[in-house]
Protein backbone atom coordinates (compact mmCIF):
# COMPACT_ATOMS: atom_id res chain seq x y z
CA UNK A 1 0.00 0.00 0.00
CA UNK A 2 1.19 3.26 -0.57
CA UNK A 3 -1.22 4.48 2.47
CA UNK A 4 0.19 3.66 5.72
CA UNK A 5 -3.04 2.74 7.66
CA UNK A 6 -1.08 0.83 10.19
CA UNK A 7 0.04 4.21 11.23
CA UNK A 8 -0.80 5.15 15.21
CA UNK A 9 -2.05 8.41 15.00
CA UNK A 10 -1.83 10.36 18.89
CA UNK A 11 -5.25 12.00 19.01
CA UNK A 12 -5.36 12.14 22.88
CA UNK A 13 -3.36 15.32 22.98
CA UNK A 14 -5.59 17.10 20.39
CA UNK A 15 -9.77 18.16 20.32
CA UNK A 16 -10.93 14.58 19.24
CA UNK A 17 -14.39 13.97 21.01
CA UNK A 18 -13.82 10.24 20.27
CA UNK A 19 -10.20 10.00 22.46
CA UNK A 20 -11.04 12.68 25.48
CA UNK A 21 -14.77 11.92 25.93
CA UNK A 22 -13.58 9.01 28.31
CA UNK A 23 -10.98 8.47 30.82
CA UNK A 24 -7.58 8.29 28.76
CA UNK A 25 -7.38 4.61 29.64
CA UNK A 26 -10.01 3.80 27.99
CA UNK A 27 -9.37 2.48 24.45
CA UNK A 28 -12.48 4.59 22.41
CA UNK A 29 -13.90 2.62 19.82
CA UNK A 30 -17.28 3.87 19.97
CA UNK A 31 -18.05 7.42 17.64
CA UNK A 32 -18.21 6.65 14.18
CA UNK A 33 -15.04 8.76 13.43
CA UNK A 34 -11.70 6.42 11.78
CA UNK A 35 -7.94 6.34 13.22
CA UNK A 36 -6.59 7.42 10.10
CA UNK A 37 -5.23 10.43 8.64
CA UNK A 38 -7.22 11.76 5.79
CA UNK A 39 -6.20 11.55 1.99
CA UNK A 40 -2.77 13.69 1.58
CA UNK A 41 -4.53 15.91 -1.44
CA UNK A 42 -7.21 17.08 0.99
CA UNK A 43 -4.48 18.05 3.86
CA UNK A 44 -2.80 19.49 1.14
CA UNK A 45 -5.54 21.73 -0.06
CA UNK A 46 -6.48 22.61 3.01
CA UNK A 47 -2.98 23.91 4.14
CA UNK A 48 -3.18 25.61 0.36
CA UNK A 49 -6.16 27.78 1.51
CA UNK A 50 -5.14 28.48 5.33
CA UNK A 51 -2.25 29.92 4.33
CA UNK A 52 -3.93 32.46 1.83
CA UNK A 53 -4.37 34.06 5.34
CA UNK A 54 -8.33 35.33 4.32
CA UNK A 55 -11.57 33.78 5.67
CA UNK A 56 -14.02 35.77 4.50
CA UNK A 57 -17.98 34.45 2.92
CA UNK A 58 -17.53 31.67 0.59
CA UNK A 59 -19.27 30.39 -2.65
CA UNK A 60 -19.19 26.68 -3.53
CA UNK A 61 -16.35 25.68 -5.22
CA UNK A 62 -17.04 25.66 -9.00
CA UNK A 63 -15.69 22.50 -9.96
CA UNK A 64 -17.98 20.43 -6.91
CA UNK A 65 -21.11 20.09 -8.31
CA UNK A 66 -19.78 18.91 -11.41
CA UNK A 67 -17.80 16.70 -9.91
CA UNK A 68 -21.04 14.83 -7.92
CA UNK A 69 -22.81 14.39 -10.83
CA UNK A 70 -20.31 12.77 -12.45
CA UNK A 71 -19.30 10.37 -9.36
CA UNK A 72 -23.03 9.35 -8.94
CA UNK A 73 -23.52 8.51 -12.60
CA UNK A 74 -20.33 6.76 -12.43
CA UNK A 75 -20.76 4.74 -9.47
CA UNK A 76 -24.28 4.19 -9.41
CA UNK A 77 -25.88 5.03 -13.10
CA UNK A 78 -27.49 7.59 -11.39
CA UNK A 79 -27.96 10.77 -13.37
CA UNK A 80 -28.92 14.00 -11.87
CA UNK A 81 -29.27 17.63 -13.06
CA UNK A 82 -26.47 19.65 -11.28
CA UNK A 83 -29.41 21.67 -9.94
CA UNK A 84 -30.94 18.60 -7.98
CA UNK A 85 -27.57 19.42 -5.83
CA UNK A 86 -28.31 21.42 -2.36
CA UNK A 87 -25.04 21.62 0.01
CA UNK A 88 -25.55 21.38 3.74
CA UNK A 89 -23.62 21.60 6.54
CA UNK A 90 -24.37 18.02 7.59
CA UNK A 91 -26.33 14.70 7.04
CA UNK A 92 -28.22 15.17 10.52
CA UNK A 93 -29.33 18.61 10.10
CA UNK A 94 -30.08 16.89 6.45
CA UNK A 95 -32.70 14.96 7.90
CA UNK A 96 -33.69 17.41 10.96
CA UNK A 97 -34.56 20.21 8.22
CA UNK A 98 -36.49 17.79 6.06
CA UNK A 99 -38.37 16.68 8.89
CA UNK A 100 -39.23 20.81 9.99
CA UNK A 101 -39.71 21.11 6.28
CA UNK A 102 -42.57 18.63 5.50
CA UNK A 103 -43.84 17.37 8.02
CA UNK A 104 -46.21 19.54 11.11
CA UNK A 105 -46.60 18.43 14.85
CA UNK A 106 -48.44 15.41 15.91
CA UNK A 107 -47.69 13.96 12.51
CA UNK A 108 -45.77 10.69 11.79
CA UNK A 109 -42.22 9.48 10.68
CA UNK A 110 -41.80 6.10 9.55
CA UNK A 111 -38.16 4.59 11.24
CA UNK A 112 -36.65 0.97 11.31
CA UNK A 113 -35.39 0.05 14.13
CA UNK A 114 -32.33 -0.43 16.06
CA UNK A 115 -31.26 2.71 14.23
CA UNK A 116 -28.23 6.07 14.48
CA UNK A 117 -29.73 7.51 17.23
CA UNK A 118 -29.74 10.79 15.44
CA UNK A 119 -32.43 9.32 13.01
CA UNK A 120 -34.54 8.18 16.20
CA UNK A 121 -34.72 11.68 17.65
CA UNK A 122 -35.55 13.58 14.87
CA UNK A 123 -39.49 13.23 15.34
CA UNK A 124 -39.17 13.98 18.53
CA UNK A 125 -36.93 17.15 18.04
CA UNK A 126 -39.94 18.61 15.87
CA UNK A 127 -43.10 17.45 17.41
CA UNK A 128 -43.63 14.81 15.59
CA UNK A 129 -44.78 10.99 16.08
CA UNK A 130 -41.68 8.23 15.67
CA UNK A 131 -43.77 5.43 14.25
CA UNK A 132 -40.77 2.33 14.44
CA UNK A 133 -41.07 -0.90 12.95
CA UNK A 134 -37.76 -3.24 14.20
CA UNK A 135 -36.03 -4.94 11.74
CA UNK A 136 -35.40 -8.74 11.72
CA UNK A 137 -33.05 -10.73 12.62
CA UNK A 138 -32.34 -14.07 11.18
CA UNK A 139 -30.89 -17.18 12.85
CA UNK A 140 -27.43 -16.54 11.14
CA UNK A 141 -27.92 -12.85 12.65
CA UNK A 142 -28.20 -10.97 9.19
CA UNK A 143 -31.06 -8.29 9.18
CA UNK A 144 -34.26 -8.07 6.86
CA UNK A 145 -37.08 -6.02 6.60
CA UNK A 146 -40.50 -7.53 7.59
CA UNK A 147 -42.87 -5.04 4.88
CA UNK A 148 -46.02 -6.09 6.17
CA UNK A 149 -45.17 -4.61 9.47
CA UNK A 150 -43.40 -1.67 7.55
CA UNK A 151 -46.70 -1.11 5.70
CA UNK A 152 -48.57 -1.94 9.02
CA UNK A 153 -46.66 0.94 10.98
CA UNK A 154 -48.44 3.82 8.65
CA UNK A 155 -51.15 5.43 9.35
CA UNK A 156 -53.57 8.38 7.87
CA UNK A 157 -50.60 11.08 9.72
CA UNK A 158 -47.62 9.71 8.29
CA UNK A 159 -45.65 12.14 5.68
CA UNK A 160 -41.92 10.84 6.05
CA UNK A 161 -39.98 7.95 6.22
CA UNK A 162 -36.17 8.37 7.12
CA UNK A 163 -34.19 5.20 5.95
CA UNK A 164 -30.81 4.43 6.61
CA UNK A 165 -28.59 2.43 3.76
CA UNK A 166 -26.17 1.34 4.09
CA UNK A 167 -28.14 1.15 7.98
CA UNK A 168 -26.13 2.01 11.14
CA UNK A 169 -25.44 0.17 13.32
CA UNK A 170 -26.69 -3.40 11.74
CA UNK A 171 -24.40 -3.27 8.48
CA UNK A 172 -26.61 -3.94 6.11
CA UNK A 173 -26.33 -2.54 1.97
CA UNK A 174 -29.88 -2.89 1.45
CA UNK A 175 -30.39 -4.59 -1.95
CA UNK A 176 -32.22 -3.20 -4.66
CA UNK A 177 -35.76 -5.52 -4.28
CA UNK A 178 -35.78 -4.73 -0.88
CA UNK A 179 -35.74 -1.02 -1.46
CA UNK A 180 -38.03 -0.66 -3.96
CA UNK A 181 -40.32 -3.18 -1.84
CA UNK A 182 -40.19 -0.22 0.85
CA UNK A 183 -39.89 2.00 -1.61
CA UNK A 184 -43.53 1.19 -3.66
CA UNK A 185 -44.96 1.40 0.14
CA UNK A 186 -44.14 4.89 0.30
CA UNK A 187 -45.67 5.94 -3.04
CA UNK A 188 -48.53 3.91 -2.25
CA UNK A 189 -49.15 5.85 0.92
CA UNK A 190 -47.67 9.22 -0.31
CA UNK A 191 -44.64 9.18 2.09
CA UNK A 192 -41.39 11.16 1.57
CA UNK A 193 -38.72 9.32 1.90
CA UNK A 194 -34.92 10.93 2.98
CA UNK A 195 -32.74 8.47 2.94
CA UNK A 196 -29.89 8.66 4.66
CA UNK A 197 -26.58 7.31 2.97
CA UNK A 198 -23.64 9.16 4.13
CA UNK A 199 -21.82 5.57 3.98
CA UNK A 200 -22.63 5.10 0.72
CA UNK A 201 -18.71 4.77 -0.61
CA UNK A 202 -18.03 2.49 2.36
CA UNK A 203 -19.37 -0.97 1.28
CA UNK A 204 -17.61 -3.90 0.58
CA UNK A 205 -17.17 -6.79 -2.06
CA UNK A 206 -20.42 -8.20 -3.22
CA UNK A 207 -22.97 -5.41 -1.99
CA UNK A 208 -23.02 -2.67 -4.13
CA UNK A 209 -24.67 0.54 -2.83
CA UNK A 210 -27.93 1.31 -4.74
CA UNK A 211 -29.34 4.90 -4.02
CA UNK A 212 -33.42 4.19 -3.55
CA UNK A 213 -33.83 7.10 -5.67
CA UNK A 214 -32.28 5.64 -8.72
CA UNK A 215 -34.21 2.79 -9.38
CA UNK A 216 -37.02 4.48 -11.01
CA UNK A 217 -38.41 8.41 -11.86
CA UNK A 218 -41.33 7.71 -9.98
CA UNK A 219 -39.15 7.29 -6.38
CA UNK A 220 -36.68 9.81 -7.04
CA UNK A 221 -39.93 12.29 -7.42
CA UNK A 222 -40.68 11.56 -3.88
CA UNK A 223 -37.09 11.33 -2.27
CA UNK A 224 -34.43 13.65 -0.63
CA UNK A 225 -31.00 11.86 -0.24
CA UNK A 226 -28.63 12.96 1.77
CA UNK A 227 -24.38 12.32 1.32
CA UNK A 228 -21.09 13.91 2.33
CA UNK A 229 -17.35 13.13 2.59
CA UNK A 230 -17.43 13.35 5.82
CA UNK A 231 -17.47 9.82 6.53
CA UNK A 232 -15.76 8.27 3.51
CA UNK A 233 -12.22 10.80 3.65
CA UNK A 234 -12.54 11.23 7.84
CA UNK A 235 -12.91 14.52 7.36
CA UNK A 236 -16.42 14.72 9.47
CA UNK A 237 -15.12 17.63 11.63
CA UNK A 238 -15.35 20.08 8.46
CA UNK A 239 -18.79 19.55 8.36
CA UNK A 240 -20.21 19.48 4.42
CA UNK A 241 -22.68 17.35 2.99
CA UNK A 242 -25.63 17.63 0.31
CA UNK A 243 -28.68 16.87 -0.60
CA UNK A 244 -30.22 15.54 -3.86
CA UNK A 245 -33.13 16.56 -4.56
CA UNK A 246 -34.80 15.84 -8.13
CA UNK A 247 -38.08 17.34 -7.88
CA UNK A 248 -38.08 21.18 -8.19
CA UNK A 249 -41.01 21.55 -5.79
CA UNK A 250 -39.40 19.74 -3.01
CA UNK A 251 -35.91 21.13 -3.19
CA UNK A 252 -38.41 24.89 -3.31
CA UNK A 253 -39.78 23.67 -0.04
CA UNK A 254 -36.60 22.19 1.29
CA UNK A 255 -34.51 25.81 0.71
CA UNK A 256 -37.54 27.96 1.95
CA UNK A 257 -37.39 25.39 5.02
CA UNK A 258 -33.98 26.52 5.71
CA UNK A 259 -33.88 29.91 5.70
CA UNK A 260 -32.88 31.98 8.83
CA UNK A 261 -32.38 28.37 10.39
CA UNK A 262 -29.76 26.68 8.26
CA UNK A 263 -26.37 27.96 7.47
CA UNK A 264 -24.29 27.31 4.32
CA UNK A 265 -21.24 24.91 4.23
CA UNK A 266 -18.06 26.88 5.82
CA UNK A 267 -14.90 27.69 3.86
CA UNK A 268 -12.72 24.68 4.66
CA UNK A 269 -15.49 22.34 4.17
CA UNK A 270 -16.73 23.42 0.52
CA UNK A 271 -12.08 22.96 0.13
CA UNK A 272 -12.01 19.68 1.60
CA UNK A 273 -14.82 17.95 -0.08
CA UNK A 274 -13.64 19.53 -3.74
CA UNK A 275 -9.93 18.08 -3.11
CA UNK A 276 -11.61 14.68 -1.76
CA UNK A 277 -14.12 13.85 -4.64
CA UNK A 278 -11.89 15.37 -7.29
CA UNK A 279 -7.87 13.71 -5.95
CA UNK A 280 -9.33 11.02 -2.74
CA UNK A 281 -10.36 7.85 -5.28
CA UNK A 282 -6.70 6.10 -5.06
CA UNK A 283 -6.96 6.89 -0.98
CA UNK A 284 -10.38 5.65 -1.03
CA UNK A 285 -9.60 1.92 -3.08
CA UNK A 286 -7.00 1.11 -0.33
CA UNK A 287 -8.99 2.17 2.57
CA UNK A 288 -11.60 -0.32 1.56
CA UNK A 289 -9.01 -3.03 1.05
CA UNK A 290 -7.43 -2.34 4.84
CA UNK A 291 -11.22 -2.34 6.55
CA UNK A 292 -12.26 -5.28 4.92
CA UNK A 293 -9.37 -6.76 6.47
CA UNK A 294 -10.37 -5.39 9.54
CA UNK A 295 -13.74 -6.69 9.42
CA UNK A 296 -12.96 -10.45 8.51
CA UNK A 297 -10.28 -9.95 11.15
CA UNK A 298 -12.73 -8.82 13.84
CA UNK A 299 -15.29 -11.01 12.81
CA UNK A 300 -13.33 -14.30 13.27
CA UNK A 301 -11.91 -12.96 16.40
CA UNK A 302 -15.36 -12.35 18.09
CA UNK A 303 -16.92 -15.58 17.22
CA UNK A 304 -14.15 -17.42 18.18
CA UNK A 305 -12.56 -15.62 20.96
CA UNK A 306 -15.18 -13.70 22.92
CA UNK A 307 -17.09 -16.57 24.53
CA UNK A 308 -20.77 -15.46 24.08
CA UNK A 309 -20.28 -12.74 21.57
CA UNK A 310 -21.50 -13.40 17.85
CA UNK A 311 -21.36 -10.96 15.16
CA UNK A 312 -21.80 -11.28 11.05
CA UNK A 313 -19.94 -9.35 8.39
CA UNK A 314 -21.00 -5.82 7.78
CA UNK A 315 -21.83 -5.45 4.29
CA UNK A 316 -21.18 -1.89 4.45
CA UNK A 317 -19.39 0.90 7.11
CA UNK A 318 -17.08 0.40 9.40
CA UNK A 319 -19.04 -0.56 12.48
CA UNK A 320 -19.29 -4.22 13.92
CA UNK A 321 -22.93 -4.63 15.55
CA UNK A 322 -21.90 -7.32 18.36
CA UNK A 323 -24.67 -9.49 20.07
CA UNK A 324 -23.82 -9.88 23.50
CA UNK A 325 -26.95 -11.15 24.80
CA UNK A 326 -25.42 -15.07 25.60
CA UNK A 327 -22.38 -13.67 27.52
CA UNK A 328 -24.19 -13.80 30.83
CA UNK A 329 -22.48 -10.47 31.81
CA UNK A 330 -23.45 -8.68 34.88
CA UNK A 331 -25.28 -5.81 33.97
CA UNK A 332 -25.48 -3.95 30.56
CA UNK A 333 -22.59 -5.30 27.80
CA UNK A 334 -21.48 -1.45 26.99
CA UNK A 335 -20.86 -1.18 30.80
CA UNK A 336 -19.21 -4.18 31.23
CA UNK A 337 -16.81 -3.29 28.31
CA UNK A 338 -16.06 -0.28 29.90
CA UNK A 339 -15.30 -0.91 33.58
CA UNK A 340 -14.38 -4.52 33.04
CA UNK A 341 -11.95 -4.13 29.71
CA UNK A 342 -11.47 -0.49 29.09
CA UNK A 343 -13.11 -0.31 25.51
CA UNK A 344 -15.43 2.47 24.95
CA UNK A 345 -18.12 0.81 22.55
CA UNK A 346 -22.07 2.06 21.75
CA UNK A 347 -24.53 0.86 24.10
CA UNK A 348 -27.21 -0.81 21.86
CA UNK A 349 -30.18 -0.15 23.96
CA UNK A 350 -29.49 3.68 22.67
CA UNK A 351 -30.66 2.35 18.63
CA UNK A 352 -33.44 1.84 20.04
CA UNK A 353 -36.04 -1.20 19.87
CA UNK A 354 -34.14 -4.88 19.10
CA UNK A 355 -30.79 -2.92 20.15
CA UNK A 356 -30.74 -4.08 24.14
CA UNK A 357 -27.57 -6.70 24.53
CA UNK A 358 -25.94 -5.48 21.65
CA UNK A 359 -22.86 -3.14 21.35
CA UNK A 360 -21.81 -1.33 17.97
CA UNK A 361 -17.66 -0.97 17.72
CA UNK A 362 -15.86 1.18 15.50
CA UNK A 363 -13.43 -1.10 13.51
CA UNK A 364 -11.95 1.98 11.42
CA UNK A 365 -8.47 2.08 13.38
CA UNK A 366 -5.13 0.86 12.95
CA UNK A 367 -5.18 -3.38 12.91
CA UNK A 368 -2.78 -3.14 16.36
CA UNK A 369 -5.76 -0.92 17.71
CA UNK A 370 -8.27 -3.10 16.82
CA UNK A 371 -6.39 -6.11 17.74
CA UNK A 372 -5.78 -4.32 20.92
CA UNK A 373 -9.64 -3.24 21.78
CA UNK A 374 -10.72 -7.50 21.33
CA UNK A 375 -7.67 -8.96 23.38
CA UNK A 376 -9.00 -6.79 26.16
CA UNK A 377 -12.41 -7.20 25.68
CA UNK A 378 -11.83 -11.04 24.81
CA UNK A 379 -9.78 -10.78 29.08
CA UNK A 380 -12.42 -8.68 30.48
CA UNK A 381 -14.93 -11.89 29.34
CA UNK A 382 -12.68 -14.79 30.10
CA UNK A 383 -12.50 -13.11 33.91
CA UNK A 384 -16.21 -13.69 34.39
CA UNK A 385 -15.62 -17.28 33.16
CA UNK A 386 -13.26 -17.85 35.71
CA UNK A 387 -15.37 -15.91 38.31
CA UNK A 388 -18.14 -18.05 38.21
CA UNK A 389 -16.20 -21.07 37.94
CA UNK A 390 -14.92 -20.79 41.52
CA UNK A 391 -18.49 -19.93 42.33
CA UNK A 392 -18.84 -22.99 41.72
CA UNK A 393 -16.75 -24.92 42.59
CA UNK A 394 -17.06 -23.74 46.11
Amino acid sequence: MTHDFDEIIDRAESDCIKWRYYDRDALPMWVADMDFRSPEPVVRALRERVEHGIFGYAEEPCELRDLIVNRLQRMYGWQVAPEAIVFLPGVVTGFNLVSAAFASPGDGVLVQTPVYPPILSAPRNHRLVRQATELVRGADGRYSIDLDAFEASISDRSRLFLLCNPHNPVGRVFTPAELGGMADICLRHDLLICSDEIHCDLVFSGHPHTPIAALDPAIAARTITLMAPSKTYNIAGLNCSFAVVENADLRKQLQAGRAGMVGDVNLLGFTAALAAYRDGQPWLDELLGYLEGNRDLLVDYVNQRLPGVRTIAPEGAYLAWLDCRQANLPGKPFDFFLDRARVAVNDGATFGQGGEGFVRLNFGCPRSLLLKGLERMRAGLESVLYSAYEGHAA
